[in-house]
Formats: C-alpha cells, sequence, structure tokens
C-alpha cells in the first residue's frame, strides 16, 4: 500500500485523555531544559504535547500543499544559518509563571537549547524569528525631507531606509496564565474557546493534561530601532522629544 493510501486509510483521534506520555512543560522554568520544548508539529504525533499546530495561522496553507502532494507531511525544516541575528535574553520575567503567558520565550533558539532533542528525532519548530531588515516608511522620510530627523548612517541611510530587527511572534498561550490574566477560571477559558471556535480544537476540553494552546490566530511583528540589548536598559529612553538625528 502507498504512503498516501497509508495516510488516509485511518485517522487516529486525539479529542481523548490519555495518549501517549509526552515531554511534560513545566511553564516558567528558567531552565530551558527543566522547561521542556513545545512540541505542535504533525510529523510525529506521538510527541505532541500541545494543543493546536505550530503556525497556526497558516496551518489551512500547508493542508492544502500536502494535500495536493506539494509537500511531504514528514518533512523537517533546516535550522541552518537561522539563529538570531540578535540574542535576546534571558530576564528575570521568563521564569517568573504569569509574567509571560501568550508567547514561548525560548521561542527564537530552540535550534540552541533544544539541539539533543532534535538530534533524537523531535520535530520542535521555533515560534519566533529575529532577522535584521531595511524598512521604508513614506511618515520617516517626509521627516526626513522637512530636517525634522537627520540620517546617522547607520541605523537611518541617506535612502531614508532604516535599519532594524524585525521579532515575528507565533502566539503561544499559557492557558492557567491566560485564565488568571483575564480572571477567570481556567474550565470556563477552555470551554469557551472549544465552543467559540466551531468546536475546532476537543482538546481544549478533553485533555486537562496539556496547558499549552498554539491558537490559530496571526502573529505579531516588532521592529526595533537601534540595538535590541538597550531595550532592557532602563537608563536609555525608548523615544526623546526633539532628538536631532535617528540614534
Amino acid at each position: 500500500m502507498s504512503t498516501e493510501r497509508k495516510r488516509h486509510s485511518h485517522i487516529t483521534l486525539t479529542s481523548h485523555p490519555g495518549g501517549p506520555e509526552h515531554i511534560p512543560i513545566n511553564w516558567g522554568a528558567a531552565d530551558p531544559q527543566k522547561r521542556g520544548p513545545l512540541i505542535g508539529s504533525t510529523s510525529a504525533p506521538e510527541h505532541r504535547n500541545v494543543i493546536g499546530t505550530h503556525a497556526g495561522a497558516y496551518a489551512v496553507y500547508r493542508a492544502l500543499a500536502v494535500a495536493a502532494g506539494a509537500l511531504d507531511p514528514s518533512r523537517r525544516p533546516d535550522f541552518t544559518d537561522t539563529m538570531p541575528t540578535d540574542r535576546v535574553g534571558p530576564h528575570p520575567q521568563w521564569s517568573e509563571t504569569d509574567s509571560i503567558v501568550s508567547l514561548d520565550p525560548f521561542g527564537a533558539v530552540v535550534a540552541d537549547v533544544y539541539a539533543d532533542y532534535l538530534a533524537q528525532g523531535y520535530d520542535i519548530r521555533p515560534s519566533i524569528a529575529i532577522t535584521k531588515a531595511h524598512v521604508d516608511v513614506p511618515e520617516i522620510r517626509g521627516a526626513i525631507e522637512a530636517g525634522r530627523l537627520r540620517p546617522d548612517g547607520v541605523i537611518l541611510r541617506d535612502s531614508g531606509a532604516a535599519v532594524v530587527t524585525k521579532v515575528a511572534i507565533e502566539p503561544v498561550w499559557h492557558l492557567p496564565g491566560v485564565a488568571r490574566r483575564f480572571r477567570c477560571g481556567e474550565a470556563e477559558l477552555r470551554r469557551t474557546l472549544f465552543e467559540e471556535t466551531g468546536r475546532m480544537f476537543p482538546e481544549l476540553v478533553t485533555r486537562s493534561d496539556l496547558d499549552v494552546f498554539l491558537p490559530p490566530i496571526g502573529g505579531q511583528t516588532a521592529y526595533v530601532f537601534g540595538p535590541v540589548a538597550q531595550l532592557a536598559d532602563p537608563s536609555i529612553p525608548l523615544t526623546r522629544k526633539g532628538a536631532a538625528s535617528a540614534r
């Protein structure tokens, strides 16, 4: 029987308690090894320890590619040269259980901190991408022309393009923490999410052993002007009124 026919001959439902033993997630642990990797990929269902899938907003497009035979569902990405261009953290908030509840602070460095798991065959995906980019913002160009900004050649080029660090973040929800943040019961949050998504994720109400949810919604992108490390330095203002240059 062909691989494709095997894949479609039987559908395994995961909407029941129990299932294969998975790597536990200790949300809020400062050590990524103690925290554990988040595995939402579909190539090895027995390894999954979250509800939903990585890049959930694009899951439908992945399904189209797989169904059309254009993408091997077992294919795993090559993380060569994908490490962040700027290192962020770790910061004390990473080990405070309720400080970060909607993203994975280790999401940009999974290829590094979970290299051993990857070598063992676990399909772990990053949820944060950090890279350099040039952005051309009409308002910045207008400010240069009006003399309100002066290009410094480092952050702001003469062309009007700004050199930034681009941080793309996929949502990762720690359900107990989200419930506490919104002052509601976790069971009520899970049930409401289940109902309001058209009962798309039954695991929300049947898998109380899974605390992390990768919702099928778009992420967010932050553009950092200047050194990323300075964001954590309270002595450096993020903006300065009346600044004469881009620094």
